[in-house]
């Protein structure tokens, strides 16, 4: 075969190939008018790259136009994924200003990987990082006995088992319950629910753990929620695996349900583990998300070191502006811990 019909060929190819991935990429924009739609969206950042290079090959050949075309649609599309990693969010607009001196607090948010094969790095790092609150996924049988080494350090929690062998969620604090709150557990485990008291301001901390998307059932997981995540405290903090991107229609239909606002710039913080950690950054994909709402200001939100799940744990700091007087939110005399006997 001479070089010159090798090149038409590949040309051909790369042809092909920009048209192919165009239409998934399109239909990703479309993530409210099916879940199926939703599902192609999670990955509209690779989606993009992918047809802005092969847009690239086609500069130099008869399909220059198409090319350019190509150019122009991924890098449109990559910008409005892009934007969701260093924009600051509506939660965090006053940090600025408003939060002045207050008191910082932390949230940490993780899935910690139900067969976790180094389980002494994540209680290591809270160890170190102290987190005030910190919200959890896949919380097996396992981890439950090893959360217990730590319970004297957060003896407040709410731990909620599931049926699933992945383990359902659980939230741990070191400050007390609101007086007159309860850990609540809905939906075989994958939504925790705990108040907590924050000098004097009682802050409603929600972990959330959503199945795959579609063919699976997340859509309809979602709208199971609707009621339980509608009665959300005035000032509250959710966190979870969302199995979902931060651009995601679920990822929206999450905040409307519950009035709350995703919080950007967290980056990509899951990777599939057979693939190096070093990829995280370019192929990792935005699923663990914190949402914010009423008297917060969000002072940061990042990623943190690898702790031996295929998710990055991400710490959330925040201040709260002003709440509940604290007679109206004193705290309980005894903690409720769900750890197993």
């Amino acid at each position: 075969m001479q070089r010159s019909d090798l090149a038409r060929k590949a040309t051909t190819a790369v042809f092909a190939a920009t048209i192919l991935i165009s239409i998934p990429l399109v239909f990703g924009f479309f993530a409210d008018r099916h879940p199926a739609f939703d599902s192609v969206g999670h990955f509209r950042a690779h989606l993009a790259v992918l047809l802005a290079a092969g847009g690239l090959l086609l500069l130099a050949s008869r399909h220059w136009k198409h090319g350019l075309l190509a150019i122009a649609l991924g890098a449109a599309a990559l910008w409005t994924t892009l934007s969701s990693f260093s924009v600051p969010g509506k939660a965090s607009a006053t940090a600025g200003t408003e939060a002045g001196n207050r008191a910082v607090y932390r949230l940490m948010q993780l899935n910690l990987r139900f067969d976790n094969p180094t389980p002494e790095k994540v209680l290591s790092l809270i160890g170190r990082v102290k987190p005030d609150v910190i919200t959890l996924d896949e919380v097996s049988a396992a981890w439950q006995t090893r959360l217990q080494q730590i319970s004297a350090m957060y003896p407040f929690a709410a731990v909620c088992p599931s049926s699933r062998p992945f383990g359902g969620t659980a939230i741990l604090s070191r400050r007390p319950i609101a007086l007159g709150g309860a850990g609540t557990c809905l939906s075989d485990g994958s939504l925790a629910m705990l108040p907590v008291d924050l000098g004097g301001h009682r802050l409603d901390v929600s972990a959330l753990h959503l199945t795959w998307p579609w063919p699976f059932k997340q859509a309809a997981q979602i709208e199971a929620l609707a009621g339980p995540l509608a009665v959300t405290g005035q000032t509250a903090l959710l966190a979870g695996d969302l199995n979902a991107a931060t651009w995601s229609a679920a990822v929206r239909r999450v905040e409307a349900a519950s009035g709350l606002t995703h919080i950007v710039g967290i980056g990509p913080s899951w990777l599939d583990r057979r693939l190096p950690d070093a990829l995280r950054p370019y192929a990792g994909l935005p699923i663990d998300q914190v949402f914010a709402k009423g008297d917060i200001a969000i002072r940061s939100a990042k990623t943190l070191e690898s702790v031996g799940s295929d998710h990055l744990p991400v710490l959330v700091e925040f201040s709260l502006l002003g709440g509940a007087k604290p007679e109206d939110n004193a705290v309980t005399a005894t903690a409720m811990v769900q750890f197993p006997d």
